[in-house]
């Protein structure tokens, strides 16, 4: 197989003093943080789609990236060996262990779904071959179920029966080729799970039937050995007006209201969440205490800009929050997969180079940093004090469920008011964060 990044190397760490454009400036593999390599705490994926399908086509023009990678022309199997070989060599140069796809991202969809299955085969056959002992393997999978135009009115969402058994068998095929690529987990992304009217839709009805067909794809996944872990990812809107998996805490909701909340965690992407209108960190925090973190999309919005622009993270503030309730949560049980992409204008090979570069750095830095608010304690021990009140003896009943409304009620008439409940001391933490991200590494 002929090189294809051409003049780009091997990807190494030069510390944070390196002007070299190939370089990790903080992304240092074998650093030992709290424990553990940063390589470890890291473990890294990339998004097919994006990075080997994305060519900068938008709503207002065509494709500035040529992303043939020597195949002859888009759309052909010849084209999807090109996108394997490429992405195996790029994934080798950033020292990145594993991918993310979906179904058609592999292969061109073809109009009789046996077809679509028998290239599928032929391609994974091809990936297998040529990540032999490589070390890279599948993070996760998942099968796209929102670009065809079957899929208009949803796909576990939909009003058509037949729609729906097409949903379910991408779904039984995209979980075989998750097992056969040894992926650890495998992803529910709702893209148009939702409503644009509640003129013509059966809430309910579509929640149900969503459940139904995840319920059915966990049962199977298990019957064929998936051992790993099933995830939805939330988001508000965009494509459709309304989704189901509206934010963390909505799509919690729906695993305990239909029992799937024991195979199921949260695969959390930072656009999403501001799209909801809250911080990742946010949804992290949600996910974390509920148990239900298991893997992330790393990215990040344009606060310019109202929809899922899918930059690559560089917002160290960001990273480093995200870090630290990553570390909280003792890792991550998938990944972290770059579902980013590059600007339209940035279309050349280097340009995808210097995104993942900036990525791995940003969360590196980030993970740094997480660890130095871990270790400073200053922000940890504010937080206890905060809540101190309910190491009382009287605290400690309404924590064990014990204190009954009278007893509570008789202590307030005790007291007659109550004291001052303390400063927050935001400004100060806030300040402390900022002494911790700003210090030299």
């Amino acid at each position: 197989m002929s090189e294809i990044f051409v003049g780009i190397p091997e990807i190494k760490y030069e510390g944070s003093s390196s002007k070299n454009p190939f370089a990790f400036k903080y992304y240092d593999p074998e650093k030992v943080i709290l424990g553990k390599k940063m390589s470890e705490h890291l473990p890294f994926a990339m998004a097919w789609w994006h990075n080997l399908c994305a060519n900068g086509t938008d709503m207002f023009g065509r494709g500035t990236a040529d992303k043939r990678f020597g195949a002859s022309s888009e759309g052909t199997m010849e084209h999807a060996k090109a996108k394997v070989d490429a992405g195996i060599e790029f994934m080798k140069k950033l020292g990145i262990k594993y991918y993310c796809f979906h179904d058609v991202d592999l292969v061109p969809e073809a109009d009789d779904i046996n077809e679509t299955n028998r290239r599928l085969d032929e391609i994974t056959d091809y990936i297998l071959e040529k990540t032999k002992g490589t070390g890279i393997k599948c993070l996760w999978g998942t099968a796209n179920m929102f670009s065809n135009p079957r899929f208009m009115n949803g796909a576990g969402s939909t009003n058509s029966l037949d729609v729906y058994c097409f949903a379910a068998a991408q779904v039984k095929k995209a979980i075989e080729l998750t097992v056969k690529l040894g992926g650890k987990g495998y992803v529910f992304w709702g893209g148009r799970e939702g409503y644009e009217t509640l003129l013509n839709t059966k809430v309910k009805f579509e929640q149900e039937n969503i459940a139904n067909l995840m319920r059915m794809a966990c049962d199977y996944g298990r019957s064929i050995g998936f051992n790993g872990t099933f995830l939805i990812e939330p988001k508000p809107k965009e494509p459709m007006k309304h989704q189901y998996d509206y934010d963390a805490a909505t799509a919690i909701g729906f695993l305990k209201e239909y029992g799937l909340d024991k195979d199921f965690k949260m695969n959390i992407e930072a656009n999403h969440a501001t799209l909801a209108g809250h911080t990742f960190q946010h949804e992290l925090r949600i996910s974390r205490i509920n148990g239900m973190l298991g893997s992330i999309d790393a990215n990040q919005g344009d606060v310019m800009l109202g929809w899922d622009t899918d930059c690559f993270p560089s917002n160290v503030y960001d990273t480093t929050l995200a870090m630290y309730e990553i570390v909280k949560n003792g890792g991550l049980p998938v990944g972290i997969n770059f579902d980013s992409k590059n600007r339209r204008p940035s279309n050349t090979y280097e340009d995808m180079f210097h995104a993942f570069i900036l990525g791995m750095d940003s969360f590196a830095l980030g993970l740094i940093k997480a660890a130095e608010i871990i270790e400073d304690g200053r922000i940890e021990k504010n937080i206890e004090d905060k809540y101190s009140s309910f190491n009382s003896e009287l605290g400690k009943k309404v924590r064990e469920g014990k204190a009954t409304l009278e007893e509570l009620a008789g202590r307030a008439s005790e007291l007659k008011a109550p004291s001052d409940p303390g400063s927050g001391k935001q400004e100060y933490l806030e300040g402390v964060l900022n002494n911790i991200i700003i210090a030299n590494n």
